[in-house]
């Protein structure tokens, strides 16, 4: 169920406004210590916050930092129940984490996570007394990060690919792979940053389908529409137990051809969206696809044979919400 805009719109201006202000904030505020690590279940109601900021696409294909600041902050501060981005990354994440924001970069340009929106969630955790050496934003390989926009770097905010870093082979139920080492061995708490786009086996590919770039084999897990592995992937320890926010991309949306570019089927979504609730937000971000797709008179992703099956096994598994009739989605 969508809230009426006018009824959240105060709280849209106050975290707008407190985001515009992020580097005001003072030392002084009260730390709100996150979750620890540890077993997840399904609550029994999910919200997901959507932050539509038109505009936020400029011309030459890049984006306008105010209204990246604007509406990603809005997100992220009605998925966490906090004011302000600043205090929803302080309640979720501790001075002490190392913090992994996972992008998805593999289409390059124009159907990948914006640098912008990785950079923009790494400044709210400074803001919140995350060390910037203790946010690393990565993905599967240099080369990718590179050709969606990313300039790497291996001081302040780390940037880089796993490339070759693989730990060793592990058994998680319908597969086994080696999971990346910084994933294994260094990070404390993940946020995935994923992209609002659609997928030729998997109907869409959003924050669940993201984790497929921390494994070494994901060529291999695509048969079922990936449903029997998305499911278990997202529902990996290594993976349940240290996401604590995960973010939508959709400034721009691809509704068919993915999970490559595809420019005819490109819109200027100009939306970010935010849960902690990684199922409740692939099923909105599915439900905002299928929006796009009824526009342009394409059949349901159901008869066109790729519904994502996967996002009612990560329910049943323990992930998130699934159910449509239990999220709630707010715009701010």
């Amino acid at each position: 169920m969508i809230v009426d805009r006018g009824r959240r719109r105060t709280l849209g201006a106050l975290a707008a406004g407190a985001v515009a202000s992020s580097s005001l904030v003072r030392a002084a505020e009260a730390f709100l210590p996150g979750p620890q690590p540890g077993p997840k279940s399904a609550l029994s109601r999910a919200l997901v916050a959507l932050a539509r900021r038109p505009g936020v696409v400029l011309p030459d294909g890049a984006l306008a930092p105010a209204l990246v600041e604007s509406g990603l902050g809005a997100a992220v501060a009605r998925a966490a129940g906090e004011a302000t981005p600043v205090a929803a990354m302080r309640r979720l994440f501790r001075p002490t984490d190392v913090v992994g924001i996972k992008v998805n970069c593999l289409g390059g340009r124009g159907v990948s996570t914006h640098p912008q929106v990785a950079l923009q969630l790494a400044a709210f955790l400074q803001a919140a007394g995350v060390p910037a050496g203790r946010i690393y934003v990565w993905d599967r390989t240099d080369r990718e990060l590179r050709a969606a926009g990313f300039a790497l770097s291996s001081s302040g905010v780390r940037v880089f690919g796993t490339n070759d870093a693989w730990g060793d082979l592990a058994d998680w139920g319908p597969s086994a792979s080696r999971f990346a080492r910084v994933l294994v061995e260094d990070l404390t708490a993940v946020i995935s940053c994923a992209v609002l786009k659609d997928h030729s086996l998997a109907g869409v590919t959003l924050s669940l389908k993201n984790w497929y770039g921390v494994v070494h084999n994901p060529n291999k897990l695509h048969a079922e529409g990936c449903a029997p592995y998305v499911a278990a992937l997202s529902a990996h320890p290594l993976v349940r137990d240290k996401l604590r926010l995960a973010v939508v991309d959709g400034s721009l949306g691809q509704c068919q051809g993915g999970p490559g570019p595809a420019p005819n089927w490109s819109w200027p979504y100009g939306g970010f969206l935010a849960s902690t609730d990684p199922v409740a937000l692939d099923t909105v971000g599915w439900q905002v696809i299928e929006a796009r797709r009824r526009e342009l008179g394409l059949p349901t992703l159901a008869a066109d044979g790729r519904e994502p099956r996967y996002l009612a096994g990560a329910a049943t598994l323990g992930v998130g919400v699934g159910e449509a009739t239990r999220i709630e989605t707010v715009e701010v």
